[in-house]
Order: structure tokens, then sequence, then C-alpha cells
């Protein structure tokens, strides 16, 4: 079943102000170490993060980092998937991921 891309801005859009206050929160950067961290880039549904919060806070997380340009959501009617922006991000902002990465290596990523 094909699902409605939910857009975040253009690339070109990308704000670093924006981009640092969404990641400034640890529930938010938790999930960005993870997809960053995973190189296949491949879409991930919302549940399959281990975040100790309600379904509606999990949504507004999401929200946030697709308003910020970080990932995409699809909208399945029932369910939502997301997938990392990879290539957008790192032609704004290089070495971000890099950095998201190597903290969620470190297993120094907030919970």
């Amino acid at each position: 079943m094909a699902g409605t891309n939910l857009v975040g801005p253009e690339v070109d859009a990308l704000e670093l102000g924006v981009v640092l206050r969404a990641l400034a929160d640890g529930h938010r950067r938790s999930v960005m170490t993870e997809l960053a961290a995973d190189r296949t880039d491949s879409e991930r549904g919302c549940n399959s993060f281990d975040l100790p919060i309600s379904k509606q806070t999990q949504t507004h997380h999401f929200r946030i980092l697709r308003e910020a340009g970080l990932i995409d959501e699809i909208d399945y009617g029932n369910r939502k998937g997301i997938r990392l922006r990879r290539t957008d991000v790192e032609s704004r902002f290089p070495g971000l991921l890099a950095l998201l990465e190597a903290e969620h290596q470190d297993g120094t990523a907030p919970r």
C-alpha cells in the first residue's frame, strides 16, 4: 500500500537553528543517532524506537524532526513510517550525521 509523503522543507530551506533546536531534545536526538548509525537508510516504523514516551508525544517529536527537514514521514493511514533524509542533511550540514553516528556508537545517546 502506497503512503502519503508528509513533506518537510526543501534542502535549500533547511535552517541550522531549527535543526539544532530539534536535536536539543534527548528523545529526538536519540532517534536521530539511531537513524544516522543505520547506513541502510531503510524506512522504519515509529514504534521501532525504544522511546519511553506516549504515542502522542512520539508523534509530536517526529513532526518536529520532519519540520526541521531531518526525516521524511510516510502516512499509511493506520501507521507512519520514517526515513532519514541523509543526502539532504549531508549536503546542507556536512559532518552532522557523522557526529550523531559517533554519539550512537559511543553509547552516549540520550534515552
